[in-house]
């Protein structure tokens, strides 16, 4: 028998259960049920409006139907479209070139650009449109051309509501420009970026992440502004169906037909708004 003895291997300690932790306390959310009452109350309220608008033979929904898409108020419709995109294409090319004003180092044109948003955002819409209506009694002649057939009811309109929604956009405009980080322009300086090229690559861009949200206000502002025009005989939307109601006497169901309308061209241009500015907001913090 060799001396050597051959060592037991050491017994493999079985293995343990995991002590049982002590149960963790639930957080159970507060009940809250003035809210949930709140929002049944709200939920009833509205389903008895909705219920008394769509039972209301006042209404005359059959009406409404037969005048949605007719010929008269779909050109009403076309103008007012028309009238809107115009008017916020001009008014956004005076009001920037306002704004830039207002930032000149220049302090002509900084008095000039301030004078006119004054002045302008001073004075009702109403009024402009009623007093440039009657320009001919101060200019009876323009350009050698009688005043009352160089300006018809539609330049008037273009006119009035444009100069207006000028005066708007210069803020809107100088607002963005001064959102941006005057650090960007001097990075972008440092570099040897030319002056326009700072402006479309640096300034710009993230200008607009500012000035998107506004403009998209102004733009349903515009189109819904429109409207006023119809007090200078002007056959946008409103006027249009005025023109039937007015034979017709069906005064509730075509105002319906303009409301919905303006509700579903208002809708439309909300969804783009949203993806005008999610397109600006790439990168930025609150992105999403």
């Amino acid at each position: 028998m060799s001396s050597h003895t051959l060592a037991k291997p050491a017994p493999v300690p079985e293995p343990r259960e995991p002590a049982e932790l002590p149960d963790e306390p639930r957080i159970v959310p507060r009940p809250r049920a003035g809210q949930w009452t709140a929002a049944v109350a709200v939920l009833v309220l509205l389903a008895l409006a909705a219920t008394s608008v769509v039972r209301n033979d006042a209404f005359q929904w059959a009406v409404v139907g037969d005048y949605f898409t007719s010929a008269s108020v779909l050109r009403g419709l076309g103008l007012t479209l028309w009238l809107t995109a115009l008017v916020m294409v001009l008014g956004f090319a005076l009001g920037t070139l306002l704004a830039l004003g207002r930032l000149s180092a220049n302090p002509i044109l900084r008095s000039v650009s301030w004078g006119y948003v004054w002045f302008f955002r001073s004075m009702p819409i109403l009024v402009q449109l009623l007093f440039w209506f009657n320009i001919g009694a101060l200019y009876p002649q323009l350009f050698g051309v009688k005043t009352v057939n160089l300006l018809g009811p539609v330049t008037i309109a273009v006119i009035g509501l444009t100069l207006h929604e000028a005066a708007y956009a210069a803020e809107v405009v100088r607002g963005g420009i001064l959102s941006v980080d005057r650090g960007q322009t001097e990075a972008a300086q440092s570099l040897g970026l030319g002056r326009w090229r700072r402006w479309r690559r640096i300034v710009l861009p993230q200008a607009m992440r500012s000035i998107v949200p506004p403009a998209g206000n102004m733009l349903i502002g515009t189109l819904k502004g429109t409207s006023i025009v119809s007090v200078i005989a002007v056959q946008d939307l409103l006027y249009s169906v005025q023109l039937v109601y007015h034979r017709t006497y069906q005064v509730i169901p075509l105002l319906m037909v303009a409301t919905i309308w303006y509700v579903v061209v208002t809708s439309v241009l909300s969804v783009g708004q949203y993806y005008v500015e999610r397109h600006y907001a790439r990168g930025a913090e609150r992105a999403r």
